[in-house]
């Protein structure tokens, strides 16, 4: 019996890299070896168990042969006869094909180092085209190494092409695709992701929401950039770059789904792209399973984003409608939040990326304002009911009719 770490834990020691996980494969061993030593088994479709004491996975080396669509039509072969090489040929990139022994030598039969230190990504062998995932996968890394300067092999590329015209794209589950997508969105650079997706075909696959948005032109001297797809990249790197946490990363990526939805009459405006984009957001988050959080968030700031653009405009009592919309009164966390995606909107466009956006301090002084007016205040004035909620608004109202009143005057907000 050997044992070999292997994987995304060797190449990130190679890289420099902190490797938070370390997986194992074990030569010349059978599932009751394993058991005899103390492992636990917990693999369902090949024998993987849990060391003792550390409780890394520790699988024993396998082969695998294709037997029907989908990253799920694989029959596997494990046992003491399986080499380390049939092993690591099996998987997805050279790069994650490196072995290393017990004495720490490394064991390199497919070039991973030599790609390495070109940084390239490229596929071990032609069975790379038997799993869908792999598509997700290559994106993934490629989104996590591109401010290292790795790129995918043109080769790998044509592979991940032939995989999407040949339908394999379309046998991938929600839950991957959103598994992948939300680890790519916390990346440096999380806009790579959906340009190799885009660039294979697989975008309008997996995410045709999201792929409808290149080519739609918006108004250059808002846009810059003008098209809406680019908009959106830029955006989730701005995201990025300002440390925002996932569920603020998704209601960006989502805000201007509705755009593609707008008439070519009507271009290069879009008008209600907001409320064309709410059903699009919720469609999207239920099929890839998106947690409900984030699909809240996502759907709030889909749905009043340009009122936030133009609060400064609005009339006291609209004011008060955006602010309990965005839940400033009752969640300031997620209204935090949405001030956050809007941020990203403001700044996600062509020489806009340092601009700033006074609008997340007008409306963060509104609601601080609003809060001076409580339930318990109004209760104790004798309103009682429905009446409680009515005259809440009332002096709400007022009171930013107020505070909007003394703007440019010196104030302490």
């Amino acid at each position: 019996m050997k044992k070999y770490l292997v994987g995304g834990a060797v190449r990130d020691a190679l890289l420099g890299l902190h490797a938070s996980e370390h997986d194992w494969v074990v030569t010349g061993a059978t599932p009751e070896d394993m058991a005899e030593q103390g492992y636990r088994p917990v693999g369902k479709d090949f024998p993987v168990f849990l060391h003792p004491q550390s409780k890394e996975e520790y699988a024993l080396a396998r082969t695998e042969r294709k037997t029907a669509r989908g990253y799920r039509g694989f029959a596997f072969q494990a046992g003491p006869e399986v080499t380390l090489e049939e092993d690591l040929i099996r998987r997805d990139l050279t790069v994650n094909a490196i072995a290393q022994d017990a004495d720490g030598r490394l064991i390199d039969p497919y070039g991973g180092q030599r790609d390495l230190q070109a940084k390239i990504l490229r596929h071990v062998s032609p069975a790379f085209v038997e799993d869908p995932v792999r598509i997700l996968r290559v994106a993934r890394f490629a989104t996590r190494f591109a401010p290292m300067g790795f790129r995918i092999a043109e080769e790998t590329m044509a592979l991940m092409r032939q995989m999407v015209a040949d339908g394999e794209a379309d046998a991938l589950v929600p839950e991957r695709v959103w598994r992948e997508c939300e680890r790519a969105l916390m990346h440096e650079k999380p806009s790579v992701f959906f340009s190799v997706l885009r660039e294979c075909g697989a975008l309008a696959r997996v995410m045709p929401e999201i792929d409808a948005l290149f080519g739609i032109p918006q108004r250059a001297d808002y846009h810059p950039e003008i098209d809406t797809g680019i908009h959106t990249l830029m955006c989730i790197d701005v995201a990025a770059n300002m440390g925002a946490p996932l569920e603020v990363r998704v209601a960006t990526l989502l805000h201007d789904l509705g755009k593609a939805l707008t008439p070519k009459v009507e271009w290069p405006s879009h008008r209600m792209h907001e409320a064309r984009g709410v059903p699009l957001v919720e469609k999207f988050c239920a099929r890839l399973r998106v947690p409900l959080a984030y699909r809240d968030l996502a759907v709030l700031v889909t749905r009043d984003h340009l009122n936030v653009h133009r609060c400064e405009e609005l009339r006291p009592q609209t004011l008060l409608e955006l602010l309990e919309r965005m839940q400033a009164l009752r969640k300031p966390d997620v209204f935090e939040q949405a001030l956050q995606a809007c941020l990203c909107d403001a700044r996600g466009r062509k020489n806009f990326e340092h601009s700033d956006y006074p609008q997340v301090r007008y409306l963060q002084a509104a609601a601080r304002i609003a809060r001076t007016v409580e339930a318990k205040d109004v209760v104790a004035a004798g309103f009682s009911g429905v009446k409680v909620g009515e005259e809440l608004k009332l002096q709400r109202g007022a009171v930013l009719k107020a505070w909007k009143e003394q703007q440019g005057k010196p104030s302490s907000l």
